[in-house]
């Protein structure tokens, strides 16, 4: 299978350098860049945001492999700051017990008198020889050592600087990928908000066919007061049912007060006769 692939391969880059000559490795470069573009572009956003904070996880153990390098060269620093000190003492010793030989010599004689003892002029000046070139040999390393430590130091406070900076900055990139979660939040919500297309167009119909039947009903009606109103010849009889309103209210009204006398005249009557009775 794998030899079937270079051998397609090889073929197909052969058939552009046929076609395309010495630009085929351009064409095919343009080509993988599209398709990587393309599949890039196909990678769900959610799986993108996944993966960055899963590479901001990624980034914790070589922060811890830089604090552990940190701390490993603080405590070498350290040893070497008190190598400094400790040379810069015996440098001081050395520098007074020079100067007590010297001081010997410089008093003349043959016999120098030290710590109780004598020892000849010779001797003496053997020993503050001796005594000074060490004396600059360490004083040598001592300055050597100093110029290390004050490298050391700078590159360790260079460290510092970078691991404080890798950690501000993966804070600011589990911000920055929060923030991104909750923008694409928002776009989500946006999006289904957007996608309630109601259909409504039975409502419509609906609305139309009721406005349809009002305007057929108020048609009939205006046709059937076109036939009451309207007539082919004028009428020169007057209807029976027509009457004086003034007649009928007189009428309507003395018919109440009549039966209201005859209420009236079968009451008396009536106590008339109970009195007799009695």
């Amino acid at each position: 299978m794998l030899k079937k692939s270079i051998y397609v391969g090889a073929s197909l880059m052969l058939l552009l350098t046929l076609c395309f000559g010495h630009n085929a490795l351009s064409y095919v470069k343009t080509s993988a860049n599209k398709v990587s573009e393309t599949v890039k572009s196909s990678v769900p956003i959610d799986y993108e945001i996944d993966h960055a904070r899963q590479m901001i996880k990624d980034l914790a153990p070589e922060i811890r492999r830089n604090m552990h390098l940190i701390a490993k060269e603080e405590v070498q620093v350290a040893h070497v700051e008190q190598r400094v000190d400790d040379m810069q003492k015996k440098l001081s010793k050395d520098r007074d017990e020079i100067f007590h030989l010297k001081e010997a010599l410089d008093k003349g004689g043959n016999v120098c008198l030290l710590v109780g003892r004598r020892y000849t002029a010779d001797q003496v000046k053997t020993d503050l020889s001796n005594r000074f070139k060490r004396y600059r040999t360490i004083e040598e390393t001592s300055f050597n050592l100093a110029k290390i430590l004050g490298a050391r130091q700078q590159g360790l406070d260079a460290a510092r600087q970078k691991l404080n900076g890798m950690l501000a900055a993966k804070r600011q990139l589990e911000v920055d990928v929060e923030n991104l979660e909750a923008r694409m939040k928002m776009v989500e919500v946006a999006q289904t908000t957007s996608e309630f297309n109601f259909d409504d167009s039975h409502l419509a119909r609906t609305k139309e066919l009721i406005l349809d039947i009002q305007t057929r009903i108020e048609v009939s009606e205006q046709l059937m007061n076109s036939e009451t109103n309207f007539h082919d010849q004028i009428p020169l009889e007057l209807s029976d049912t027509v009457e004086d309103i003034s007649e009928q209210v007189a009428a309507y009204f003395t018919k109440d007060s009549s039966e209201d006398e005859v209420a009236d005249l079968g009451d008396l009557d009536a106590l008339v006769a109970e009195y007799s009775l009695n």
